[in-house]
């Protein structure tokens, strides 16, 4: 198999754009090196209980020359340094990816710079090689509020969905069941703390049986949507004064879930170079999982820094980087798009 040479003679410098979500983002990777990497978190979308994709549009028109130009400052170079520039081609909210795309379009013309395009899931699974290395093949479980996958990974630019969600993520899964008990958005995040003082085997829901390594969490959903229901009209306070032991036990299912498909991918193709990434890896239940799977199974376990999981430049940045060694550009013909398949 082709390799590619990550061992380059000369400085190379990817400015990185993500702007995918509700997140702006912009870092400087050097020779595969995070030298600065930017993150403007969108506060308006908490008073809705969710994400605004109009108001995420016009967040990121009002933060993406700030944050590119404080990521270029961080990293300590000069815009004329810049050897390349990469951002977020799909999948995401459309308009939200147009402002990422047509920054960097701008950007690459101004400066007569290559262009490259990168797809958001792979690069949740190059972000793994931000700090570390694994060998391959490597089976990576991407978890996020939009995406549920099971990656093989062969090589730096050449990997394979083995199977994924036929409906809702389990980060949607979080946040929805979140909204049910009361809690603010994002409640994936509250779930996980709640869950931590609670008991995971009290209340009992079902784990959806799929096919092969496919995923499903919207049955999750309506049981604990139903389980309430009928609980509140008992007493109507019965979420708040279980809430500790209800998260718990939500969590305990869905990662049971998630980790019931990865171990068994991990046996089948006798692969034990295992990570996982996306927004839902930073779940410290999901994270202390996996970790004691490893120690069960023997795997090398490799989890990416918090800032690494969720929505960041920098893993734009280092997949942009694999993909200008491989000599994969894009031209300024190139269009976001809110739900491409991996190229």
């Amino acid at each position: 198999m082709h390799r590619i040479n990550c061992m380059p003679e000369k400085t190379i410098n990817i400015l990185a754009i993500e702007s995918s979500c509700d997140e702006t983002s912009a870092a400087v990777i050097c020779n595969g090196k995070v030298l600065s990497n930017v993150i403007a978190t969108q506060k308006v979308h908490e008073r809705f209980g969710g994400v605004v994709p109009e108001l995420a549009s016009r967040a990121h028109m009002q933060h993406i020359v700030p944050a590119v130009d404080a990521a270029i400052m961080d990293a300590g170079i000069n815009k004329r340094d810049i050897t390349a520039v990469a951002f977020t081609q799909s999948p995401g909210l459309i308009g939200s990816l147009l402002v990422g795309a047509c920054f960097a379009k701008a950007f690459a013309q101004a400066l007569s710079l290559p262009l490259i395009a990168v797809h958001h899931m792979q690069a949740h699974v190059l972000a793994h090689f931000i700090e570390s290395q694994p060998e391959f093949p490597f089976l990576c479980l991407t978890v996020s509020g939009g995406h549920t996958q099971i990656v093989l990974c062969r090589d730096y630019l050449d990997m394979e969905v083995l199977g994924e969600t036929i409906d809702d993520a389990a980060g949607e899964a979080f946040d929805k069941v979140a909204k049910m008990l009361g809690l603010p958005y994002p409640g994936g995040p509250l779930i996980d703390k709640f869950a931590s003082e609670g008991d995971p085997h009290r209340f009992k829901f079902p784990v959806s049986e799929m096919k092969d390594y496919a995923f499903s969490f919207s049955g999750i959903k309506t049981s604990v949507l139903y389980f309430l229901q009928a609980q509140k009209k008992i007493d109507p306070d019965f979420a708040e004064k279980n809430i500790k032991d209800i998260c718990a036990s939500v969590q305990y299912t869905i990662i049971k879930m998630l980790m019931t498909k990865l171990e068994k991918a991990s046996k089948q193709l006798n692969i034990k170079q295992v990570g996982i990434a996306g927004g839902v890896s930073a779940n410290s239940g999901l994270r202390n999982a996996v970790k004691e799977a490893g120690e069960k199974y023997g795997w090398q376990v490799y989890i990416p820094r918090f800032e690494y999981c969720t929505d960041n430049a920098a893993m734009i940045g280092i997949t942009g980087y694999y993909k200008f060694l491989q000599g994969s550009f894009a031209d300024m013909t190139v269009s976001p798009s809110a739900r491409a398949t991996w190229q």
